[in-house]
């Protein structure tokens, strides 16, 4: 098992002034109830403020800010991005191996719905996604990181990232354009999930989100009356081929492990019922867990697009918007999230969770440096409630933020002083959560 580094706050120090590698689990528990006990209700109220304060993404001005004055306070020297929202801040010695850690900034653009006294003072843009649990969690565990390194034991460097724009989504590639994994050698990311409870960590190993892509078919004709289709080509008929026959010969191209999916959320075509169009349109999402399968989906959809539009002699064209690749948890980077979590939130902490379809921009970066995403029980336990992200009633447990915070301090502290640089060891038996 690896475990977190020995990093001693000062009046911390182990009794009988043995050697600070050789500590474990508790005394790192010691220094963040000490840390919390001081910060967790500040933490609580940066949280309100953001969540009051809602910024969509490319938008997120004031957040923005509001992270780099808490930061500046600590002594530190964050560095806003080039278009002026989103920043990374470093701490630490350059020398050793880098971990990231990182928080997305961004709101929604839903309405608030909860009765408390924090909800969003902006019509129409709502925090119901957790960004600012997640941003307040990352802040909290970077000063406690930086008052290791003020110490001088932190065995390398950690590098906290505030990205910009996830749900737009985009803002993980305006990171990695401006060097913000640049030297990284692992990154770590946590998701609030409503269906687990606080003080539980969900983790799994490989695909833990789906690649999601946009797809707009148009499709052409002649058009014609209904009463003589076979004089035209019959538009209609055509377009529910493509609908019904794209998903069901995309599936068959791929390995059913990829979960490769095509679901239209739009269809449209003609205005009146006995004459056949000249144009249509079919609108939906790809969604796909294998990395492979996600980078050969346009030319395939395109492949299969044309075969069945030439079968009904009708012309379609296509348009694919990528959107993000799946989230791939390595083995390694989740056993140290499941590492640290049995030292600071207890061994049975952590939990099997499922893989999902939805779409997280976490993954671009887990597509050049290893690293992993884990779920955080933000649930108030023994709650009765049903509650989902995206939902203008979702709300967390506050006590889920010193909960973020002491996994994400104990992860970092567990790839820098154990984890060394990848493939300096092996993953160990049994490492991955399925």
């Amino acid at each position: 098992m690896t475990t977190p580094g020995p990093g001693v706050m000062p009046g911390l120090e182990p009794s009988g002034g043995g050697p600070v590698a050789a500590l474990g689990g508790e005394q790192l528990q010691l220094q963040l109830d000490s840390f919390l006990a001081r910060h967790e209700d500040a933490l609580k109220l940066f949280r309100r403020d953001l969540h009051m304060h809602p910024e969509l993404g490319y938008a997120e001005h004031r957040t923005t800010q509001r992270i780099v004055e808490r930061l500046t306070e600590a002594g530190l020297r964050p560095q806003v991005l080039p278009r002026g929202t989103g920043l990374f801040c470093d701490i630490g010695p350059e020398d050793g191996p880098t971990v990231a850690l990182r928080a997305d900034i961004d709101a929604l653009p839903l309405q608030d719905e909860k009765d408390v006294p924090y909800k969003s003072t902006v019509p129409g843009v709502a925090h119901a996604c957790g960004h600012d649990v997640h941003t307040t969690m990352v802040l909290g565990a970077g000063l406690f990181l930086a008052q290791q390194a003020a110490a001088g034991l932190l065995p390398g460097r950690v590098r906290l990232l505030f990205q910009p724009a996830e749900e737009t989504p985009g803002g993980a590639l305006d990171v990695m354009a401006a060097g913000g994994i640049c030297g990284v050698d692992r990154a770590f990311a946590l998701h609030c999930d409503p269906r687990i409870e606080v003080g539980q960590l969900g983790l799994r190993t490989g695909p833990i989100t789906a690649a999601c892509d946009k797809v707009y078919v148009k499709v052409t004709g002649p058009g014609g009356h209904t009463a003589r289709p076979h004089l035209t080509a019959d538009l209609v008929y055509a377009l529910a081929k493509i609908v019904t026959e794209l998903p069901a010969a995309l599936s068959r191209r791929v390995d059913p492990r990829s979960s490769l999916s095509l679901v239209w959320g739009r269809v449209s075509a003609g205005s009146v019922a006995n004459a056949i169009p000249d144009d249509g349109i079919a609108e939906g999402t790809v969604r796909c867990l294998d990395d492979e399968a996600w980078h050969r989906a346009p030319e395939m959809m395109k492949s299969l697009l044309q075969s069945v539009a030439a079968a009904y002699d009708v012309e379609a064209s296509l348009e694919y918007v990528r959107g993000v690749p799946p989230t791939v948890n390595e083995a390694t980077s989740v056993q140290m999230f499941r590492d640290a979590s049995a030292q600071v939130l207890g061994e049975e902490a952590a939990v099997p969770t499922p893989q999902s379809l939805g779409g997280e921009d976490f993954g671009w970066y887990l597509e050049s440096i290893p690293g992993a995403l884990a779920r955080l029980g933000v649930r108030e336990p023994g709650s009765s409630g049903e509650y989902d992200l995206h939902r203008g009633d979702f709300d967390v447990d506050e006590s889920c933020i010193a909960a973020g915070v002491r996994v994400l301090a104990a992860t970092a502290l567990t790839a820098l002083w154990d984890g060394n640089r990848p493939g300096d060891q092996e993953p160990m038996e049994g490492a991955a959560i399925a």
